[in-house]
């Protein structure tokens, strides 16, 4: 999720993830997400008649019709896709990763030079526990505003590792011109002008980035890295770790392993696509279960339009065989917040 804009925590809890991680300490309640006929613990590997899309960028950018059916497909069956071709190479994407475990391996103390307020969301920490009830997740990151620039805080930006600032400017900008095509080509592979997307998100589009650190967890039968939820973007694009599974989406009910393909990128659709596609394409539930063994680290980019800007079901989607599914709801990010504080679920909230 990318981030909750007013959030007032509660008391945080007593022994820190990490703490419990060393020391080998079995988690408190707060941790256990339980088991439901919605978020089953269990998990599958995609079949080999149905896996989730392999997508190559740089044939589905040059017009190839193949691809962009298979786009078309991706969004409106599994709700995010494997993106390979993507002109980011893979010794830049190792460093992404490295600055981020570089970042995380520092001591606590230089860490938290960079913690988040108790009252906000930007930095380094644990997210905001907004409720004595809330399941907690077993892990910490750190999240940054990239774009607007003139919205950036750079007191929240590690110097340590010193290439880190470089790093994440230039990863920003790949990662943009990714997002940019990938509208062009949703909006043509349902017949629509380029920009019937991306004219929503106006000039000063909203990217966010959270670096994902999961510590070991001496209870992955019961606690999970992040709970389920869909994100509240346009799109995100997930760096995975490049050795360690853990992502997984639900699909008809079931649980799905993301398998690892070290230099992809997986792309997921958000809730704000699937207002805009007027339900066509699909926003997806996912989860990142824990190990017993090894840490594992992600690197997450997100994309919102502007805050000011009023998103809604594209006219050209909407007729009579498919009416207009969703209202127009204009800053998405408090909208979703919202209905987050009073147990909502947002998308079915902004449904007319």
């Amino acid at each position: 999720m990318a981030g909750n804009p007013g959030a007032t925590a509660v008391s945080p809890q007593a022994q820190s993830v990490e703490e419990m991680s060393i020391k080998g300490n079995v988690p408190p309640p707060q941790y256990f997400l339980k088991e439901n006929a919605i978020h089953p613990l269990d998990s599958h590997l995609p079949s080999d008649s149905d896996p989730i899309p392999i997508i190559d960028i740089s044939l589905l950018l040059s017009g190839e019709e193949e691809e962009l059916q298979k786009l078309k497909s991706a969004f409106t069956s599994w709700g995010c896709f494997q993106a390979v071709g993507h002109g980011i190479s893979s010794s830049f994407l190792d460093k992404v990763r490295e600055v981020g475990k570089q970042f995380f391996a520092l001591p606590a103390e230089e860490r938290e030079k960079y913690s988040r307020a108790a009252d906000g969301i930007e930095g380094y920490g644990n997210d905001p526990i907004l409720s004595e009830n809330q399941v907690l997740d077993w892990s910490y990151r750190l999240f940054l505003r990239l774009l607007p620039l003139d919205q950036r805080k750079l007191q929240f930006w590690p110097e340590n590792p010193t290439e880190f600032r470089e790093v994440l400017d230039e990863y920003c900008r790949k990662v943009r011109i990714i997002m940019d095509g990938l509208f062009k080509a949703m909006a043509k592979s349902l017949n629509l002008i380029e920009d019937s997307f991306s004219s929503q998100f106006g000039e000063r589009v909203v990217m966010q980035t959270r670096f994902n650190f999961y510590i070991s967890c001496p209870r992955p039968d019961l606690v999970l890295g992040v709970k389920p939820h869909s994100d509240r973007s346009g799109i995100t694009v997930l760096l995975q770790d490049k050795e360690v599974e853990g992502l997984q989406i639900l699909r008809d009910g079931k649980w799905f392993r993301v398998p690892v393909i070290p230099h992809a990128l997986v792309v997921n659709l958000g809730d704000q696509m699937q207002i805009m596609s007027n339900g066509i394409f699909k926003s997806v539930i996912h989860r990142v279960v824990t190990n017993s063994e090894r840490m594992r680290i992600s690197v997450a980019m997100f994309n919102e339009p502007g805050e000011d800007k009023e998103i809604g079901p594209v006219e050209g989607l909407i007729d009579e065989n498919r009416p207009r599914l969703y209202k127009n709801v204009k800053n998405y990010a408090s909208f979703n917040f919202e209905c987050f504080q009073k147990g909502l679920v947002p998308l079915e909230s902004a449904k007319i």
